[in-house]
């Protein structure tokens, strides 16, 4: 699979170990912070953690008030970082308003410019006890990567799928004029798409690829050989050519989906396996329905774009990814049949199903990939030795262009490969 961009990629890890550090030196100024937000007499940092975007401080209380969470968007990991934050309260308030789903209680929360030093925007919530998810599901024999214990119980996958397909379809019931950021009316009360989406993939290009508008023209180290440069071209091309096909609703009702919802944001109880939290719901947004309606990609925790770096093929990735599958959508049904399923529309188990045998859920998840569009359509959705004959004149006309112009970008990038480690320090270019 693609690259990110080293160098978009080392200057985000330089500023969030640079940041980070500052957070750490002043833990008893944050803690009195919270002190001020959620009042409770001695308060102090019990202990730190963090995610790929988040970095969190657990705050004690000498007085008995319940611990707390203070939660900041790490610089260099994420970007448009108030954006994000208002997104995500506003996510919290409107899911605890009209749902059963767990989250966190939100104490408070605030703009980078509210917090002493301005260290970020942050959200302050009830700490919740509790394992990740993955951490009972995971193959603990795989020290390399995350992935699916092989010889889990599937009592135990029947237990958390009954709970996520709970979950799933009060998320599905809610329907939206637009696609983007939801809000509440403060004069109404009512909810509504207010702002832009703000998506996983969005962040990703932002802190890994220097803020490409369009992906396969701008980053540089995309393609590394003519070749490359030459069969990424035609992908992408003949991937667009399947928008007719597999786009099944681009006019609403538009429906709530999390990029980031998957087991690894998912607190549970060691000993039930009840769910206690939901967590990060920072890329929720408002999308296509066909985006809500795709089966979880999930289940066997490691996406189908993780197969290279695991030395699987995508064949197999679909063999072990079926049945669990089926055991989810078993336990959707049931759930449907319990009344969770909304009135008038066909039941979200049906359109799951409907996705996987039309191979819309592999154009779905193609279209949320920027850096492996070419790779999942090749691997999954291109259609016998369709190439170059079957573009447009245009397209045609621009494919040894766009070669040209790919190899010089490539030059031009390794050179400044080159030179950051000559020198210690990397130029944005």
């Amino acid at each position: 699979m693609t690259l990110f961009d080293e160098l978009a990629e080392k200057i985000g890890d330089d500023q969030w170990e640079g940041w980070k550090e500052r957070v750490l030196d002043a833990k008893e100024e944050i803690a009195a912070f919270v002190a001020s937000r959620c009042p409770g007499r001695g308060a102090e940092v019990l202990d730190w953690f963090q995610g790929s975007f988040n970095f969190c401080l657990q705050i004690m209380y000498n007085d008995g008030t319940p611990d707390t969470v203070i939660r900041f968007p790490g610089l260099g990991h994420t970007t448009f970082r108030d954006e994000k934050t208002v997104n995500e309260v506003q996510v919290i308030q409107f899911l605890q308003e009209n749902t059963t789903i767990p989250i966190p209680r939100l104490i408070s929360w605030g703009l980078t410019e509210d917090i002493p030093q301005h260290f970020g925007p942050l959200i302050i919530s009830e700490f919740v006890e509790g394992v990740h998810l993955s951490d009972v599901l995971k193959d603990s024999a795989d020290k390399k990567q995350l992935y699916l214990n092989p010889q889990i119980d599937g009592k135990i996958l029947d237990n958390v799928f009954s709970q996520i397909a709970h979950i799933t379809l009060q998320l599905y019931k809610f329907n939206f004029d637009h696609i983007g950021a939801i809000s509440k009316s403060p004069s109404t009360g009512s909810w509504s798409v207010t702002r832009r989406p703000l998506t996983y993939s969005m962040n990703e290009l932002a802190t890994t690829a220097f803020y490409p508008k369009t992906h396969l023209w701008t980053q540089r180290n995309l393609c590394g050989s003519p070749m490359e440069a030459h069969d990424r071209y035609i992908s992408r091309h003949l991937f667009a050519q399947l928008v007719d096909r597999h786009c099944i609703d681009d006019r609403g009702p538009f429906k709530l989906r999390c990029d980031d919802f998957r087991p690894q944001n998912i607190l549970v109880d060691p000993t039930t396996l009840c769910i206690k939290a939901v967590l990060d719901l920072e890329f929720t947004n408002a999308m296509p329905s066909q985006y809500a309606s795709e089966p979880p990609w999930w289940f066997l925790l490691a996406g189908p774009d993780s197969c290279p770096r695991r030395d699987r093929t995508i064949e197999q990735f679909v063999e072990a990814y079926e049945p669990r599958l089926e055991q989810f959508l078993q336990a959707m049904e049931r759930a449907e049949l319990g009344g969770e399923s909304s009135d008038g529309e066909m039941p979200l188990s049906c359109l799951m199903r409907e996705s996987w045998a039309t191979k819309r859920f592999w154009f779905s998840y193609a279209a949320r990939k920027p850096f492996d569009v070419e790779v999942l359509f090749d691997s999954c959705l291109k259609e016998g030795s369709a190439g170059v004959e079957s573009l447009d004149a245009e397209a045609c006309a621009g494919l040894e262009p766009f070669v040209e112009m790919k190899m010089k970008q490539l030059k031009a990038y390794d050179n400044e490969c080159a030179n950051s480690l000559q020198y210690g320090a990397v130029a944005v270019g």
